[in-house]
């Protein structure tokens, strides 16, 4: 279908109403964002011919998707994170900025403020039977020299793929670590081998996959990001 009826001057006016355009205050530059927002939205469901069934689906998976904690496990599953950092890049690549480490996804169900240790953390509780994993590195800088007092954040599945927080039968934490590096950069941990890990396969994020055709699942990994020192 074309855009006729969208670009329509009573629905025009509607969705600048909507986003509060001719409304004094606010923050111009979100209120065009929201207008873009809607407009495309508005657009996608004339062009499809969206059912209002299928749209309160879309609204309900919505709320499924928020109350299952997933928003960030979705945007990471559609490729939306992996944009952000492919047009970062290019802008870095742009401006000829020296970056490091190549930008990558944050990697699953990331939670913040995980125990905190000097130079060397063990990350397992102890409760799962798996092999045991050394994990060792170093902080640079972009000129090769040791960074001290780096975070080092690190987390990982246990070994039948399961993250702590998302799954009830693990401790609080576990296989979820903070390091401090030392004067020489470096940081280590003791933990066990993960296994590979998939999607909840009840969640809305898998649901989504499914009628995609995709699978949710992921090789073993390791997740890990820095924070410099001092931040």
């Amino acid at each position: 279908m074309s855009n006729v009826f969208v670009q329509q001057p009573a629905f025009q006016k509607l969705l600048r109403d909507s986003a509060g355009l001719d409304v004094a205050g606010g923050d111009e530059r979100f209120k065009a964002i929201i207008h873009r927002l809607l407009e495309n939205i508005c657009t996608l469901i004339d062009d499809y011919n969206v059912t209002e069934e299928e749209f309160w689906h879309a609204v309900n998976y919505l709320h499924e998707l928020g109350g299952r904690q997933e928003a960030a496990l979705l945007a990471a599953g559609l490729g939306l994170e992996h944009f952000l950092d492919l047009r970062q890049d290019a802008i870095d690549a742009a401006a000829h900025r020296e970056t490091g480490t190549p930008r990558t996804i944050e990697g699953p169900l990331y939670v913040a403020n995980a125990p905190l240790a000097e130079g060397h953390a063990r990350m397992d509780d102890g409760a799962d039977a798996g092999e045991v994993m050394w994990l060792h590195g170093e902080v640079k800088d972009t000129e090769g020299r040791p960074v001290a007092n780096a975070i080092v954040d690190i987390w990982h599945a246990n070994t039948l793929g399961n993250y702590s927080f998302f799954d009830p039968g693990q401790s609080e934490y576990n296989l979820r670590r903070r390091i401090r590096t030392g004067a020489d950069g470096r940081y280590s941990v003791r933990s066990i081998m993960p296994s590979g890990y998939g999607c909840p396969p009840d969640g809305p994020t898998q649901k989504l996959l499914d009628r995609l055709g995709r699978h949710g699942n992921r090789p073993a990994q390791h997740s890990l990001f820095r924070l410099r020192a001092g931040s």
